[in-house]
Order: C-alpha cells, then sequence, then structure tokens
C-alpha cells in the first residue's frame, strides 16, 4: 500500500511551528507532496529539509517567502523534474515531479487569481500551458498521481457558498470548464470518484470562522491516471489539528511501488 499526502502549508516554517512535522512523523505517508512553502533553501531547518525517514525535494520560487513546492519521499527517485520549462512559470517554483520506476509523483501549486484581474489572467496562461504537458503525460502510459493545490472547485458540491462565489476566482465557468475538460482526457479525480456525495473541503478563508462552521472549498486534490485510480482505497482530510489554511489529503494506492 503506498500512502500519499498533499498539503498547502501556507509557509513550511509556520506550519513546523503549528506542528506538520509532528504529525507526519506518525503517519506513515510514503510521499508527502507540499505546497506554497514560502522559503528558501537557506530558511529550511534540517527537519524541514529531510524529515526522519524521508528525503526532501525542492523547487523553490526566485521571489522570497513566496510560492515553492516540495516533495518528501521514503525512496529514492529515478529521476527528479524541477519546473515546465517554461521561465515565466518555473521562477514561481510550482511544479516538482519524482519518478519511480513507471511511478511519477508531482507537486503542484497552481496560481490563484483572487488578488488582482492581472493574476487571474496569468492563472489562465498557466491552465492553458499546463494542459498539453498534461496531455503528453497521461500519453506516456505512465502511473501519474498530481498532489497540490489547483485553486479550483470544480462543482458545487466542492465549495459550501456556491451561489455566491459564480464570478470569483477558484469557481469561475471558465476554470470549471478547464477542470471539466482535464477530467474529460482520462484523468480522474481520486476524492470526488471515491466519495461522490462527500463535499471534502480542503482550505477555509480566514474570515468569518469559516474553519469553525466548515465553510470551505475543495481545491486540493490528488489527479491521477486511471492506473492509480484503479488502485486508489481510501482518502481522508485531516481536520483534527490545524496546520495551515489548508488541510492535509491522503490517499492510500493499493500498488507495490
Amino acid at each position: 500500500m503506498l500512502r500519499i499526502v498533499s498539503a498547502n502549508l501556507n509557509g513550511i516554517r509556520s506550519a513546523d511551528k503549528k506542528g506538520f512535522f509532528d504529525w507526519l512523523a506518525g503517519h506513515n505517508a510514503d510521499f508527502v507532496c507540499v505546497q506554497e512553502l514560502k522559503a528558501q533553501a537557506g530558511d529550511l531547518s534540517e527537519r524541514m529539509r529531510a524529515p526522519d525517514g524521508y528525503s526532501g525535494y525542492f523547487h523553490y520560487a526566485e521571489k522570497k517567502g513566496y510560492s515553492g513546492v516540495g516533495i518528501y519521499s521514503r525512496h529514492q527517485p529515478d529521476a527528479v523534474v524541477e519546473g515546465l520549462g517554461v521561465d515565466w512559470i518555473d521562477a514561481e517554483g510550482r511544479y516538482l515531479q519524482l519518478d519511480f520506476g513507471n511511478l511519477s509523483v508531482v507537486s503542484l501549486y497552481l496560481p490563484s487569481g483572487s488578488s488582482s484581474d492581472e493574476r487571474q489572467q496569468v492563472k489562465f496562461q498557466f491552465l492553458d500551458v499546463f494542459m498539453p504537458h498534461l496531455d503528453s503525460l497521461r500519453e506516456s502510459g505512465r502511473d501519474v498521481v498530481i498532489c497540490g493545490d489547483w485553486n479550483i472547485a470544480h462543482n458545487e458540491i466542492d465549495l459550501k457558498n456556491w451561489k455566491g462565489n459564480l464570478k470569483n476566482s477558484g469557481f469561475l465557468p471558465e476554470e470549471r470548464a478547464w477542470m471539466t475538460d482535464l477530467l474529460s482526457r482520462g484523468w480522474c479525480d481520486t476524492w470526488r470518484r471515491l466519495y461522490p456525495e462527500a463535499p471534502g473541503y480542503s482550505w477555509w478563508s480566514n474570515r468569518g470562522q469559516a474553519y469553525a462552521k466548515d465553510v470551505g472549498w475543495r481545491i486540493d486534490y490528488h489527479i491521477v491516471s486511471p492506473g492509480m485510480m484503479e488502485a486508489a482505497r481510501a482518502a481522508s482530510v485531516y481536520k483534527d489539528e490545524k496546520f495551515s489554511d489548508h488541510a492535509p489529503l491522503t490517499v492510500d494506492y493499493d500498488r507495490a511501488l
């Protein structure tokens, strides 16, 4: 059984202080995909670089205190791919892929467009560039797990207040249509396939007691190839402790490495 975690940390140093690595030590995951490091290599303590039993691999943003993704692995990868080969995307540290035999594990942090119209256009540009990459990954025949903060709630079940967010970034018709297109190309949304009726919120606004009232969004996903979907057995969102404004999403796959 392979256990894979996706967790947007909203700052790795902050998440460490809130107990993320203590939780991780007892979670028995094979791979832990993290996003929004908000740190560079020199900012990481030894525990952040390589928690007990893991090796850490990272793709940092050039801008300090911004973005960045990583993967903690109990296994030695055959290859490490940092970035998509597109300068303006890779400068923001949004994509990291580790290959193990026929399996690829990806940590993704898709741009948010909520801060400005300009950033929304960047998000749309990213989606345009990313789809052909996803097509090539899918057509490679590899088993693929893409973990991360996709910053898109796909359907009404995926956020509590969907009526109030129809014109907001993260639930725009164009974004939702892109996700529908993605899933029509052979990719699978693990949580929604396992639990068709469970909202599965993974992010909550810091406003208005959203976390306490569970007024959330499901924007953290495991998007997987069909073979990995067949292997998916169970998924969970961990809310007993709060390490970030996102909650860790764990999926167990009945697959040998």
